[in-house]
């Protein structure tokens, strides 16, 4: 079955009302690829905004959520205020959650399973430190990170997965296209040994770090990168010739 390509747009803790509404105008104006998913995932407090002036073959992601569906959780949103705002997707497992804000791999599986099973689609990134890809150890530590994710998840049609080196992300260092398919394919050879052919097969495994419009149609010719899962290059106007790139 083929995967049906997949662009991710990370904001992160960047933009105003003004900038991005450009951004939006920018989407909005814009030829894209009709084969390709996009989603974007501006601040949250702009997640109206985007939905409501954002061209209907967009999607909307949030950045974070919380795995209780309300209550005295002061700072978090939930699910249900996700979809009430308009979104359809989150990033979970981000290296700058599991890093600066000490999110463990069990935290960010059981706010996947959560989302997964109450209507929002999951961006699950995984990825390893440059001390462990000097190690020789990728693998081990992304295998690590999935089985956590497996022993609370059962359904993954809603999860895309992010492949994301630390090393690389908002670095300009990027994985060489012969790196990022190694562990790519070793993620897709994971998923149909620990989970199913059907997952294996099925699941879009995304590149983050550092891709912008010069390497990413080299990156995207590769047999198990189904997309991108870009930070700040989504700022920018070259964020469509991302998405474009395997046209």
């Amino acid at each position: 079955m083929a995967r049906k390509f997949f662009v991710g747009g990370n904001f992160k803790m960047n933009g105003t009302v003004a900038s991005i509404k450009e951004i939006v105008k920018n989407l909005n104006d814009a030829q894209l690829d009709p084969n390709a998913e996009v989603v974007i995932a501006p601040p949250a407090l702009y997640l109206p905004l985007v939905r409501e002036s954002l061209r209907k073959d967009v999607e909307v992601a949030a950045q974070n959520v919380y795995n209780k569906p309300n209550g005295a959780f002061t700072g978090e949103i939930s699910v249900s205020q996700l979809l009430d705002s308009g979104a359809t997707w989150t990033i979970l497992g981000h290296s700058e959650r599991r890093t600066i804000l000490g999110e463990t791999d069990e935290v960010v599986a059981a706010k996947t399973k959560f989302a997964t099973e109450n209507g929002l689609g999951v961006i699950w990134c995984c990825g390893e430190s440059l001390d462990e890809r000097e190690q020789g150890i990728t693998v081990d530590v992304v295998s690590k990170q999935l089985a956590a994710l497996k022993a609370q998840v059962s359904d993954w049609t809603r999860i895309v997965i992010a492949y994301e080196p630390i090393w690389a992300i908002g670095t300009g260092k990027v994985a060489t296209n012969q790196q990022a398919q190694e562990v790519h394919a070793a993620i897709r050879a994971w998923l149909r040994k620990e989970v199913s052919e059907t997952v294996a097969d099925e699941t879009r495994i995304l590149y983050g770090g550092s891709v912008n419009e010069k390497n990413c149609r080299d990156l995207a010719k590769e047999t198990d990168i189904d997309g991108f899962l870009v930070g700040g290059a989504s700022l920018k106007p070259a964020f469509v010739d991302i998405i474009n790139s395997t046209q």
